[in-house]
């Protein structure tokens, strides 16, 4: 069987062969997939898509090296003509036999070529055609998407040896015009992988195999500045600290992370001031915003274009829609979910080229306080399958979700089929936190305010509390907080 893949930059092997060395980290479920159309009996059409530098090309070239017959990469921006040029180059590293032939003139003639190749294969263990950054070929005038579903429904399909992946990370491509194709592609898809950030166990083991072996506090507060990126990740200095790491990277002259929050909106986005301006908006306020306040904040039309790029933004990963508790479209949140994108704006963008020793100065100013409170609570909204493992719920049907008022909000609500729904409180401190009087007057307030709420369910309604190192044992603490977790809950391996 062949494997077809389109995947993310034309130097991604080159960047990410280095990451993992000879040995795949995590990504146990994707590897999962891919193994199963290997060994399918008929072709398969994949679709890996994911936001950028989170290890797409790595993934798909690792797993599937020793079957990938043919591997391309599409040009950004390139016109028609350089494309068809670079695809018959490629071609040629695998198939000499092509060498003084004309260089295809248009996409027809092109696939027409790569059949021929095929053909011409006596093989018969799977084969794996690897070509990344699909949506860079389909510019707006031309024909290679209508081509490629030609090429696939003509003749993949009459074959049971083809595996196909096309993927990207233009995310909002790859779901409007792939995946939910109304075309030739439409329900031809047969898989389909998003690709995400590392979890922070998956993390700590990429660090441990690049000989950076952190405490727990160390890795949380280097994932609150740049989440789990692998691509990131590898710029680490093993023989510096996090604090060195961030500002060597991020402050100091040519610093690799300083253009990286630019160059991200540029290539996922054809044109992005929308999407920055939603961006910069949510960053203003941790607790996140209704769809209604983010348009009249930006001053934007609600219209067609607004909500296609609030869907580009939660598909690439930069924004996360949290439901609200009873489920009404109009109260869910929007938040910025994107680490890297909110350190950039509160800090990178303002102090540029500033100098190492930059953070350290802005890590011990009381605006670090405010930062790192929303940034945790960011992580741990997405660690919620590791926070249930806490709880001992990970296999009992539960539904979370966020909840406000005009007087109070709480970020994580898990309604529990055991009649128990647990409200969090979360928590970053340098150490152990301790609740007092003001501060318990507020949860009681809080937890009131819920279940005033909610009296309908005739549920329990407990309070959690999930810090860094814990809360400390007094009154307060014995009278509210029914479980105190820690971020080792966070550190774990979810399933």
């Amino acid at each position: 069987m062949f494997v077809i893949v389109f995947a993310e930059t034309q130097i991604g092997f080159l960047l990410f062969k280095p990451l993992f060395y000879n040995k795949m980290l995590g990504r146990e479920r994707e590897i999962e997939e891919l193994d199963r159309s290997l060994k399918s009996e008929e072709s398969e059409l994949l679709a890996v898509y994911g936001r950028r530098r989170v290890g797409k090309t790595y993934m798909i070239r690792k797993h599937y090296a020793s079957h990938i017959v043919f591997d391309i990469t599409g040009i950004r921006d390139g016109e028609q003509e350089l494309q068809l040029q670079h695809f018959y180059e490629q071609l040629l590293l695998v198939a000499p036999r092509f060498k003084g032939e004309e260089v295809p003139q248009d996409w027809f003639a092109a696939f027409q070529m790569l059949s021929t190749y095929i053909n011409g294969m006596r093989s018969k263990k799977k084969k794996v055609i690897f070509i990344d950054e699909f949506p860079w070929f389909c510019s707006q005038r031309s024909p290679f998407l209508k081509i490629f579903e030609h090429f696939w429904n003509n003749y993949c399909t009459k074959r049971n040896d083809l595996v196909v992946v096309v993927c990207g990370s233009a995310a909002a491509f790859m779901v409007n015009k792939v995946i939910r194709n109304r075309g030739g592609l439409h329900g031809r898809i047969s898989k389909t992988l998003r690709l995400m950030p590392f979890t922070l166990y998956e993390s700590k083991l990429y660090l441990q195999s690049k000989g950076i072996d952190w405490l727990d506090y160390d890795i949380l507060q280097l994932y609150m500045a740049f989440g789990g990126i692998p691509y990131y990740m590898s710029f680490l200095n093993e023989k510096l600290t996090v604090t060195q790491n961030i500002d060597r990277l991020c402050f100091a002259e040519g610093g690799l992370m300083i253009k990286e929050f630019e160059e991200a909106l540029m290539s996922l986005f054809t044109n992005s001031a929308i999407h920055r301006h939603v961006i910069e908006t949510l960053a203003a306020r941790r607790k996140g915003y209704t769809r209604k306040q983010i348009v009249a904040l930006t001053r934007r039309p609600d219209n067609g274009d607004f909500s296609n790029a609030l869907k580009e933004l939660q598909e690439s990963g930069f924004v996360t829609r949290y439901q609200a508790y009873d489920g009404a479209k109009r109260k869910a949140l929007y938040r910025l979910s994107d680490e890297y994108s909110f350190f950039y704006l509160n800090y990178v963008e303002k102090y540029e080229g500033q100098g190492e020793g930059t953070w350290h100065k802005l890590a011990a100013m009381p605006t670090y306080k405010a930062w790192s409170g929303f940034a945790f609570e960011s992580v741990c909204l997405k660690h919620i399958a590791e926070i249930k493992k806490g709880l001992g719920v990970q296999i009992m049907h539960t539904v979370h979700s966020s909840w406000h008022n005009e007087e109070a909000q709480i970020d994580l609500v898990i309604d529990r089929a055991d009649n128990r729904i647990d409200i969090f409180e979360l928590k970053f401190y340098q150490g152990p936190f301790e609740i007092t009087k003001s501060y318990f007057e507020k949860l009681q307030q809080k937890q009131w305010a819920f279940k005033e709420s909610v009296n309908r369910k005739r549920k329990n309604i407990l309070l959690s509390m999930l810090t860094t190192y814990g809360v400390k044992d007094n009154k307060y603490r014995k009278a509210i907080v029914h479980e105190n977790m820690t971020m080792e809950v966070l550190f774990q391996k979810a399933y």
